[in-house]
């Protein structure tokens, strides 16, 4: 494997947030051994500055794919004014709704969000910057986005998607804005193959990099729909997963890439 690619949340981090020293020691040795590790979050670039500081990623996809963090300056796939104003002019209709924009300029609230350091803008739908719209975020009070969803897919723009993380948080973002177009960005930077890399995840955004990827391994911990689509199951992330399947797996000598993937996709016939 030329590259490891990993998501954040709920797969290489535990749930309270934190990396152990297990995992930074054996992502440490990849490094050692050149190998490209890469992250793919729905973060922004602000809320990865820690992890890439105890870690030091290659390169990291943000935002989905809005802001791909590359070692010579970054590439944007932000949502064009136009369908920003458009979409914002739904959904501010809609009631009992929190509206945030993440933008260049940071991110903006209908109203305050402590945590996220969400500059309260009461002038919506008119967008609150002129700098890039990487994302419209849109939950409600009670938890669950399902009553709204609907509205929401009906407000979309031709050159905008939505995801829906947790059933909680509803993400708008520009088409151009996957995890998976962020990975072959990095990708193309480090001149690696898909078929040379290993991808870690555990929610619905990360199922087109599992099946893209050489190697695509969800964390026990992940939705049934990452389960079926990965080719192999790993600890959850508070076992550490991701570095437990790396040290045992994939940290090897003398193999190559089509030996490793036999050897992992097929353990039986290795006994």
């Amino acid at each position: 494997m030329k590259a490891i690619i990993t998501d954040l949340d709920r797969t290489l981090l535990r749930t309270d947030k934190s990396v152990s020293e297990y995992t930074c020691g054996v992502l440490k040795r990849c490094r050692e051994r050149g190998i490209f590790l890469m992250a793919a979050t729905a973060r922004p670039e602000r809320a990865v500055t820690e992890y890439q500081r105890q870690i030091g990623f290659d390169a990291v996809t943000t935002l989905n794919g809005a802001r791909i963090l590359l070692p010579g300056g970054a590439e944007e796939n932000g949502i064009s004014p136009r369908s920003a104003e458009a979409i914002l002019r739904e959904v501010t209709a809609m009631p009992r709704v929190t509206l945030s924009l993440e933008t260049g300029e940071g991110i903006f609230s209908n109203v305050p969000i402590p945590e996220w350091n969400a500059v309260v803008f009461e002038g919506f739908p008119a967008l609150p910057t002129q700098s890039v719209i990487y994302k419209i975020l849109l939950s409600r009070e009670g938890g669950t986005v399902g009553v709204i969803q609907p509205e929401v897919e009906r407000a979309l723009r031709p050159d905008t998607y939505m995801t829906v993380a947790d059933g909680k948080l509803i993400q708008i973002m520009s088409t151009a804005a996957t995890k998976w177009n962020g990975i072959r960005t990095m990708l193309r930077w480090a001149g690696v193959d898909p078929g040379e890399t290993v991808y870690f995840g555990d929610d619905n955004d990360d199922i087109e990099p599992i099946n893209n990827c050489g190697l695509g391994v969800a964390v026990s911990n992940a939705i049934g729909e990452v389960l079926d689509a990965a080719d192999i199951v790993a600890d959850s992330n508070d076992q550490d997963g991701v570095a437990r399947y790396i040290e045992r797996n994939l940290l090897f000598t003398g193999e190559t890439l089509s030996q490793a993937l036999q050897r992992v996709l097929h353990p039986a016939g290795n006994r």
